[in-house]
């Protein structure tokens, strides 16, 4: 008998163990990541064919210490290859792990493969040829620590294909972690079972491969044991004939009923063509449908409900995931009571959307990522059912009420104030309380949640948390549509790192303020293109700009600058480094009918810029960066250190009369004002005069000084 190592996903040990015992291996020892077992060649070759949880089974040929490079090279060379296969094999190293010394797994493939190709060479006998594309056999090597385990791949490609899905939908499971999800979900042969978010079909048509005792790897073309020198080939065709029949008449008396439902009606195609290749095409009856609109087929009258809805993490997907398994939680509720619902997530927090009480929960991992299958058992208290109602209604509890009720009244009250202002874009909460650290902002009907930092004294865990109950909490007192809320992490950023772009999707909108409009992307920044704070101070400069020349700098997106255009500005001159807010400035400047020579935008580094030009002008608008070091300036600027600097090089610029508005968003900002003095300027601080209601909690949001020459 030999020695195995079958692998699995963290998790899974338990569950595969169990398995190959019902397979008749022996001497099974659960180890990290996988179950250790002995067998015989044809025991061994039913556990390759049948196993549908293990995704790599290794003949194990050594086991040794590996300290450094060269433990590795004599342990392998330690092995006689060439009893195992010849010169004519086409061969390939899979090396997984590593410890202090082998850092990387090509290096120690490498260092296998040398002490393969050595040991033939010294045998004076032709070299191996090595094949990573379509290789015969493949030798696999698994590091943990300072411990080694070689031996040879008994299937050759992962035991995870099939060969009945040729294409599968978007994130699909492996089909060995739907199988194993199958297993967990407390699903038996004789019971129903719905996938409502089926995709590819991987789970539905696993569950009724095993209910049609299908073996999972009946429809591999090749295995790497064929390419072994001791191949019982007689003994494996033996054990291959006897699945064949087996798959032949196993459909035929299967009476449980298995159910896929799928939104996407390409991908639903899929999932037939899948299962008709597996074989299992009459069991499962694959339907258009909608989680959040399920309903019970017909047929299905109790049983598992089993899926892994999605649990993406990117941009923008957040709030939407939200109103998905809270819909699809109260579907389940209201329409398959004496049922289990059996729900795969990568995150915890969707689950707990679902707002229903898990009886089990196991955790595993999906490659990289730790996931969590929950059960539910859906009983009559799911729901509140009231006289004469067929199906109820759900009974939800608050999330997040002292956030809901601030959230609430800040609404009542700004709502009024942006009407009469004329404002379309507003901030309706502000880490008002410390637990739920977030901005949120209104845009029309769409509103941007950004999610501050959290202090380090805050678990991840909790953070995360707290910002789903934000969320969550934010749709239900808006009413506002799930995809229509965007949420951003907001940490604290240096210089003009808060303009990073974050997408390329480049999706805009205009907006109104004041009776101006402004093109905003929601999604594609971490800010939108609009600084709502400065809103009086650009109504402010519109009124003051009449007549006059104008200068903005460091000007972003220009929405400065159009306010003093419509305001009747002579010219405005409007100065940013980067071409990609020059052309979305001209693009506020054109949405609001303001074209011509007399209005002149320059990219430039503006402290570069300031140094060299002597034009003159009556009005300047500067709001900074705090603090910038990019790569296409030509020194680091701090606001605080260099603000006197600044203004040595725009008094050279202000005419006799003229006013500089001198803006920045630094905390505790403080202007020399002796140093500004004795260049002959004087300051007013008008932070307050230009703090608008919906900031009003924040005063240190940012500071604004009126700059003119000294009077005599």
């Amino acid at each position: 008998m030999n020695q195995y190592l079958a692998i699995t996903s963290r998790g899974l040990e338990n569950l595969l163990a169990d398995e190959l015992e019902q397979l008749g291996a022996q001497n099974i020892q659960v180890v990290h990541a996988g179950v250790r077992f002995k067998a015989d060649q044809a025991m061994a070759y039913r556990c390759c064919l049948w196993t549908r949880i293990s995704s790599r089974i290794i003949q194990v040929l050594s086991e040794f210490n590996v300290r450094d490079d060269m433990d590795l090279y004599l342990g392998a060379t330690a092995i006689n290859w060439m009893s195992h296969f010849d010169s004519n094999t086409r061969i390939v190293v899979d090396f997984n792990g590593t410890n202090r010394e082998i850092r990387n797994s090509q290096y120690g493939a490498m260092k296998i493969k040398d002490a393969i190709v050595d040991r033939f060479t010294k045998a004076d006998l032709r070299r191996p040829n090595i094949d990573r594309e379509n290789p015969d056999l493949r030798i696999h090597m698994r590091l943990s620590g300072e411990k080694g385990i070689l031996g040879l791949d008994m299937a050759g490609s992962g035991l995870h294909q099939r060969g009945y899905r040729s294409e599968a939908g978007r994130a699909p499971l492996r089909e060995t972690h739907a199988a194993a999800l199958v297993m967990k979900s407390g699903w038996t042969p004789e019971t129903a079972l719905l996938d409502p978010m089926c995709g590819s079909g991987t789970l539905v048509i696993e569950a009724a491969m095993m209910a049609a005792e299908i073996a999972p790897g009946l429809k591999r073309k090749r295995w790497g044991f064929e390419s072994i020198k001791d191949f019982d080939k007689e003994a494996w065709l033996e054990i291959h004939a006897e699945a064949t029949v087996k798959a032949r008449r196993g459909p035929s008396k299967v009476t449980t009923k298995f159910f896929g439902r799928e939104m996407d009606q390409r991908v639903l195609a899929i999932a037939r063509d899948n299962a008709g290749r597996a074989g299992v095409k009459s069991l499962i009856d694959f339907a258009y449908g909608d989680a959040t609109q399920l309903i019970r087929p017909e047929g299905f009258d109790t049983g598992i409900i089993l899926c892994n809805p999605p649990y993406g993490e990117r941009l923008g997907t957040t709030s939407e995931l939200i109103s998905l398994y809270k819909e699809f939680g109260n579907r389940l509720k209201l329409a398959f009571e004496g049922s289990v619902a059996a729900i795969y997530s990568g995150s915890n927090e969707l689950l707990s959307c679902m707002r229903m009480r898990a009886d089990k929960q196991f955790k595993l991992s999906n490659g990289a990522l730790d996931c969590v299958l929950k059960t539910y058992l859906i009983t009559a208290g799911s729901v509140k059912k009231e006289d004469g109602e067929k199906e109820g209604v759900i009974v939800q509890e608050d999330v997040a009420p002292d956030f809901a009720n601030r959230l609430k009244k800040n609404i009542a009250k700004l709502g009024k104030w942006a009407k009469r202002e004329g404002v379309e874009c507003y901030r309706i909460y502000d880490a008002d309380l410390p637990n739920y650290n977030a901005a949120i902002d209104k845009y029309n009907d769409y509103l941007i949640i950004q999610e501050y930092a959290a202090p380090k004294t805050v678990s991840e865990e909790t953070a995360r948390r707290r910002i789903m109950d934000v969320l969550r909490a934010t749709i239900e007192v808006t009413g506002v549509e799930p995809n229509k809320v965007i949420l951003k992490v907001r940490e604290r950023q240096k210089g003009r790192n808060q303009y990073q772009k974050l997408s390329s999707a480049e999706r805009h909108m205009t907006v109104d303020e004041y009776g101006i409009k402004f093109k905003v992307n929601l999604y594609d920044y971490l800010d939108t293109g609009l600084f709502l704070d400065h809103r009086i101070t650009r109504r402010m400069l519109g009124k003051m700009a009449a007549g006059k020349d104008f200068l903005n700098l460091f000007a972003y997106t220009g929405s400065a600058t159009v306010h003093a255009a419509v305001g009747g500005a002579k010219s405005t001159t409007t100065v940013d480094m980067s071409n990609t807010y020059l052309r979305w400035a001209q693009e506020n400047m054109e949405l609001n009918n303001q074209v011509g020579d007399q209005h002149e935008f320059v990219q430039a580094d503006c402290l570069q810029w300031l140094q060299e030009v002597d034009d003159t002008f009556d009005l300047i608008f500067i709001d900074p960066p705090t603090f910038s070091n990019s790569k296409r300036m030509k020194q680091t600027f701090d606001i605080e250190r260099d603000h006197i600097m600044l203004m040595e090089n725009l008094k050279r610029m202000l005419r006799p009369e003229g006013q500089i508005v001198f803006s920045n968003n630094k905390r505790h900002f403080k202007m020399d004002l002796e140093k500004l003095t004795e260049l002959g300027l004087q300051a007013k601080n008008i932070s307050d005069k230009t703090l608008p209601l919906d900031f009003a909690k924040n005063k240190q949001i940012h500071n604004c000084w009126i700059i003119t020459h000294k009077e005599d």
